[in-house]
């Protein structure tokens, strides 16, 4: 198995056929090469010794196996974990919170994986221009929404590994006025905080702005989450900061996000989960579905990474999957909808 360069490379070795198979996939989820799966008998038979940063190992029983431990030790000089724990059924929230364990115990190892996007990256995004020269337009049936106004509807969006381009193109097909208000959270460097809030800072009709205590989102806002110490709401629905930083691997954490808004905000909040690595959004978002809320994803093809859209997809909560353009589309499409709902039902009860 070829690996791609600058990859660590694992290998993975296992006599339980769906053990391997799980590790395989999530390794690959995480950005890692696997130059090696297969049972110890293959491994002991193969001809040359894969070049491994990693070994993982799982055995069914290893005193099945005990010439194993010795022909690691004489060919390799990298790491090896034993007894990783049996994969659960894929979509479960067991599964995700089996990859998170994995994820730890991999970066105890080989440092840390998750790829973010880069200060020039970033930068790139400032000199692109919309899709066409006209703004898209508020259809008729939508009242334009006071950006004075709270937010009566939050929608958080998640991301990671090719976000900031995705959001910024989603926004960008949205028409000014909608009454609704955004909470962005972005896996970043803390270091690119203040580029990527100058870049998206500058859109016309939704402003990116940094989360400040005591704030209530309001109509037209882009929240910035912020990556070191977690945030929540209070019973009014205004930002707190708390000490404490995100639960979980990366900042903000997306799941701990979609906990703490839709506590507050319960069936007037949704989530839409952006290109990303990893699983972030998988474990939470069936408990913000269980609200009654949308949860929609972007489509694989055009993510940068898809692993974390395609994570939320495969709880079964989402119902909607686009390209940045389309989710755009659909939500302009679902508040006209909703707005002509609630001008139905006013004219039945008058």
């Amino acid at each position: 198995m070829a690996g791609q360069p600058g990859r660590p490379a694992v290998g993975i070795v296992s006599d339980i056929i769906l053990q391997r198979h799980r590790l395989q996939e999530a390794s690959s989820r995480f950005g890692l090469d696997v130059c090696f799966s297969g049972d110890p008998d293959r491994l002991q038979g193969y001809p040359e010794f894969p070049e491994a940063s990693l070994w993982l190992i799982t055995l069914e029983d290893e005193a099945d196996h005990p010439v194993l431990f010795d022909h690691l030790l004489e060919n390799t000089e990298a790491p090896v974990l034993f007894g990783l724990d049996p994969a659960p059924k894929p979509g479960t929230t067991d599964y995700f919170r089996w990859e998170r364990r994995l994820l730890d115990k991999l970066e105890q190892s080989l440092g840390h994986l998750e790829k973010l996007d880069s200060a020039a990256a970033i930068e790139e995004l400032a000199a692109e221009q919309p899709p066409s020269e006209t703004s898209p337009k508020l259809p008729h049936w939508i009242q334009p929404a006071s950006v004075d106004l709270p937010a009566e509807e939050v929608w958080i969006l998640g991301a990671s590994l090719g976000g900031p381009a995705a959001v910024k193109t989603f926004l960008d097909n949205l028409p000014p006025g909608l009454p609704v208000g955004f909470v962005y959270a972005q896996h970043i460097d803390d270091n690119f905080t203040e580029v990527l809030t100058r870049v998206l800072g500058r859109h016309a009709h939704y402003k990116l702005r940094r989360a400040e205590t005591g704030y209530r989102v309001h109509n037209g806002d882009v929240v910035l989450m912020p990556v070191e110490r977690e945030w929540t709401l209070d019973d009014s629905g205004a930002l707190k900061e708390r000490e404490t930083p995100w639960p979980g691997p990366y900042g903000p954490s997306i799941d701990q996000v979609l906990l703490n808004i839709g506590d507050h905000y319960g069936a007037r909040c949704h989530a839409i989960i952006f290109s990303g690595m990893g699983n972030d959004g998988a474990i939470a978002a069936p408990l913000l579905k269980a609200y009654g809320s949308r949860i929609w994803v972007q489509e694989s093809s055009s993510c940068g990474n898809s692993s974390m859209p395609d994570s939320v997809a495969a709880t079964g909560c989402s119902v909607y999957c686009g390209t940045p353009e389309q989710l755009a589309r659909e939500l302009v499409k679902t508040i006209e909808e909703s707005c002509l709902l609630k001008g139905r039902q006013k004219r039945d009860s008058a």
